[in-house]
């Protein structure tokens, strides 16, 4: 094991003792991990870096502000369904990364029928759609990022996120969430603020199979600190714990949710396209009937948003007739 791998694995372990969110002396940590209080000392000085927030009380020791359900491989497995099991060539799960849709899109020897799956407990390097960071918080998220191959392009490949997001209000859906609202292109609201985000990547050659990797991002329980540090960037976050009546799932539940509703939707969008998804996503359209301003370069474009049309592309009713806007190309902003 290299230095590195064996300071990852100590930091992992150190995380794991400490997701109780109870009180444990520098002293007992060392002996747990079989360390130095030193060592231990400098992995802890780490954990700001992870968006971790430590308490430190003298005489009681260390502990996480909030306790951690932390991601677990096995866990996850365990919870999906038996379809998924057999369609799964790969479930990684990582303490830290710079993106999961970066790991995955270095892959390069993925069957069709197939998928691979990444979850990270935190990016450093997380990526919104248009290049803009993804911010989650260590512990009150789920990250995953998802490959599939389409033998096929399907010709409504550029509306694939809108397919995604039906599937993940459907993944909520199985825990009674409520008021879950779908933003085109790819944003899933909780009343008008960000529950979270997709984003799809594709590598493709002409004439050839085209791979794509789906990344999911989900507040699930964030901190006081971690909604600051969001509303800091402009974006106003909602988490799965407001829509629901009883407690938020496990994260190891909800991602096992997540990969199985992905699988199935995929599948479908594999044999038949948008369509069967078009209605699901009018129906949680969170910009229907509002005044919303469009903006394609330095031009913009004031309308009534009036959904989508068979192919995904976002109608704006304006005076002068109707418009229609391809995903990837526009921005979309309330109209002032």
């Amino acid at each position: 094991m290299t230095r590195t791998a064996a300071s990852t694995a100590l930091r992992e372990r150190l995380i794991g003792l400490l997701a109780d969110g109870e009180f444990h002396s520098g002293e007992r940590l060392a002996q747990a991990l079989r360390v130095s209080r030193t060592a231990v000392w400098k992995h802890l000085q780490a954990f700001s870096k992870l968006g971790l927030e430590l308490h430190k009380v003298p005489k009681r020791g260390y502990r996480l502000a909030q306790g951690i359900d932390l991601l677990d491989a096995t866990s996850i497995r365990r919870q999906l369904s038996a379809d998924s099991r057999r369609q799964l060539r790969s479930l990684e799960v990582l303490l830290q990364t710079d993106s999961t849709n970066s790991r995955l899109l270095a892959v390069d020897d993925l069957p069709p029928g197939k998928v691979d799956v990444c979850v990270a407990e935190h990016q450093s390097a997380g990526r919104g759609r248009r290049g803009r960071d993804w911010i989650a918080p260590f512990g009150g998220a789920a990250c995953l990022s998802m490959g599939w191959v389409f033998p096929e392009p399907p010709q409504q490949l550029s509306a694939l996120s809108l397919a995604v997001g039906v599937a993940v209000t459907r993944a909520l859906g199985r825990f009674g969430a409520r008021d879950v609202r779908l933003k085109w292109p790819n944003d899933v609201l909780l009343a008008n603020r960000k529950l979270g985000g997709i984003l799809c990547e594709l590598r493709a050659e002409a004439g050839g199979p085209a791979y794509v990797v789906i990344g999911i991002g989900l507040n699930v329980r964030l901190s006081a600190a971690a909604r600051r540090n969001i509303a800091a960037t402009g974006v106003q976050p909602a988490d799965l714990s407001e829509a629901l009546v009883a407690a938020a799932p496990a994260r190891n539940v909800l991602v096992a949710a997540l990969i199985d509703e992905l699988i199935v939707a995929l599948a479908r969008f594999q044999r038949e396209g948008l369509l069967p998804f078009v209605q699901p996503w009018l129906d949680a359209d969170a910009l229907h009937g509002s005044e919303i301003r469009v903006s394609i370069g330095d031009k913009q474009h004031r309308g009534i948003a009036r959904g989508i049309d068979a192919d995904g592309a976002l109608i704006l009713e304006m005076p002068a007739g109707i418009l229609r806007f391809i995903s990837g190309e526009v921005s979309v902003r309330p109209s002032e």
